[in-house]
């Protein structure tokens, strides 16, 4: 036992104490909407989700991994521009491109508005209605499938030519050398980035909420705040974890137990053929398609909003606004990191149960859905302001509740959120490293800690500044979470945008959702310019 065991042990429990209170209520707390919610709901509940996540897994499948391909393998115009601009959708939450989308496709919309002033067209609505579960899947399709292109490209980028160039040598076709080779050796990746994917939609309540979808995070929302039954809004918490983890389960055995590597230490990176007339052409006007519907167009329809009701929207208040979106995102991806570090360090340096269980449990956040984590940890910081209700009267606080109505209680839930995003990529920082400079400087007389800082922690700065990015982008993006545990007067970005596209005044939400949009773009930009930087 050391102070880094010791740490990772408390970070371990704080994780867990939500998730383990969730499923302990399931099974010995009573509620009286439940067989209610059981017979009439909970049918339609499984079916839209079932629905949402396989049709929008398949596609995002099939762009993700095909746009992987053709970036990793051939060159064409513009494609150092698309290697990283197609990444930009995870700049736009799905939220706020369903709502802009919307605005895009309705009655009064400028599609709709062209059609009639222009032309005399009229259309019936039918064609252009998207708040339906199509259109959500539509909606996350568009902005998730960069989960599976990253990952998918990653693992491409890093494989050995020679396997491509032999399956040419054989006579195969590049359409078949995808089916029979790319796919096969890229299954783990893609399954990796899908399952990222499906998180994602289990996870979302801005979309399926503005879209009319009954799903778990909208029937968690609706029994709790509508129904004010929390113990029925418990059960739906354990049942939405329960298809989590069959999801998590299905990944491994999707994975299997295949693996493939390089019969050399010498692999060489493939390198990207040179495309020629139509197909490099085809191959530009594929990429500018997916980037123009999943970043470019809602990106222009936000800033003609932002224009027309900016002297409207901006305000000291709004300001206000801004900075809380800031502190909270910095705050958490701050503290994020540092918990991160502090458990894959111990992790590297002591390979027992304990250090593989504490890693393994940090990816259990990013598992559950943000409504469920709200659920859990608003039921365990109730108990705690029980339990010092004595030392509030003796310090004099108005408040009974004084840890649950604060921002404590918001940054500890994007801790547990989001701790598996740093985590994931300072393990990945500690493992190109290794041991051996860390063992140099033990042997040259340096303890374990002296030698983090002096040592270890100069060589993962890259790591750090991407785990930090990555989980401050999330952050500025959360909705669920942000909804239900934010104190009292307390808004950010991401909730001024709802509250205004729930209204119905889509125009007015657009200011705040193009900061959100900026704000994670130049993140998104810095995050590849660091791995660029990293990989060469």
């Amino acid at each position: 036992m050391n102070i880094w065991s010791i740490l990772s042990l408390a970070i371990v429990i704080l994780i867990l104490i939500p998730n383990v209170t969730i499923l302990f209520n399931f099974f010995t707390q009573k509620a009286e909407n439940w067989n209610h919610i059981q017979e009439y709901i909970l049918p339609d509940l499984l079916k839209n989700t079932g629905l949402l996540i396989v049709f929008t897994g398949f596609l995002t499948i099939i762009i993700g991994t095909s746009l992987a391909w053709i970036v990793s393998a051939y060159d064409f115009p513009m494609k150092k521009f698309f290697k990283w601009g197609l990444i930009l959708p995870l700049a736009i939450p799905p939220y706020i491109a369903g709502y802009t989308y919307n605005g895009i496709l309705n009655y009064t919309g400028v599609i709709q508005t062209t059609l009639r002033n222009n032309w005399g067209i009229e259309v019936d609505q039918v064609y252009f209605n998207i708040l339906n579960l199509p259109g959500a899947v539509f909606i996350f399709t568009l902005f998730l499938f960069p989960y599976v292109y990253t990952i998918t490209r990653a693992f491409l980028a890093n494989q050995s030519a020679s396997l491509i160039e032999n399956a040419r040598l054989l006579g195969r076709s590049p359409v078949d050398i995808f089916f029979r080779v790319v796919l096969p050796i890229s299954r783990g990746a893609i399954v990796g980035g899908v399952s990222l994917v499906l998180l994602e939609v289990l996870n979302d309540y801005g979309v399926v909420q503005y879209f009319g979808v009954p799903t778990f995070s909208t029937a968690i929302f609706q029994t709790w705040f509508g129904m004010n039954d929390l113990n029925s809004a418990i059960k739906l918490s354990a049942t939405l974890m329960f298809i989590v983890f069959a999801i998590l389960t299905l990944e491994k055995v999707l994975r299997g137990r295949k693996k493939y590597a390089s019969t050399t230490a010498k692999a060489r990176p493939l390198h990207p053929t040179q495309l020629q007339g139509w197909k490099a052409w085809g191959a530009f006007g594929y990429c500018l398609f997916i980037f123009l519907l999943g970043f470019l167009i809602p990106f222009i329809q936000l800033v003609d909003w932002m224009l027309l009701t900016f002297e409207k929207i901006a305000s000291p208040e709004f300001t206000t606004l801004i900075w809380n979106s800031l502190l909270v995102s910095f705050v958490g991806a701050l503290l994020i990191v540092l918990f991160a570090v502090i458990i894959g360090n111990f992790a590297r340096m002591h390979q027992s149960a304990l250090s593989k269980s504490a890693a393994k449990v940090t990816i259990l956040g990013y598992s559950i859905p943000g409504a469920v984590i709200a659920v859990g940890i608003s039921t365990v910081f109730i108990g705690l302001d029980s339990g010092l209700s004595r030392f509030y009267e003796a310090t004099g606080l108005e408040s009974r509740l004084f840890l649950s109505t604060s921002l404590i209680i918001l940054i500890s839930a994007y801790i547990i959120r989001f701790l598996a995003i740093g985590y994931n990529s300072i393990e990945s920082g500690f493992d190109k490293i290794g041991n051996k400079y860390t063992e140099a400087s033990r042997m040259l007389g340096m303890n374990m800690t002296r030698t983090f800082f002096k040592v270890d922690l100069k060589m993962i700065k890259a790591p750090l500044i991407s785990g930090f990015l990555l989980a401050f982008i999330e952050i500025i993006k959360e909705l669920p979470l942000t909804l239900i545990l934010r104190p009292f007067n307390f808004g950010t970005l991401s909730t001024n945008a709802f509250k205004y596209a729930s209204d119905e005044q889509i125009h007015e939400a657009a200011l705040a959702s193009i900061i959100i949009v900026v704000i994670s773009a130049i993140a998104v930009f810095v995050f590849h310019q660091v791995l660029e930087k990293e990989s060469n």
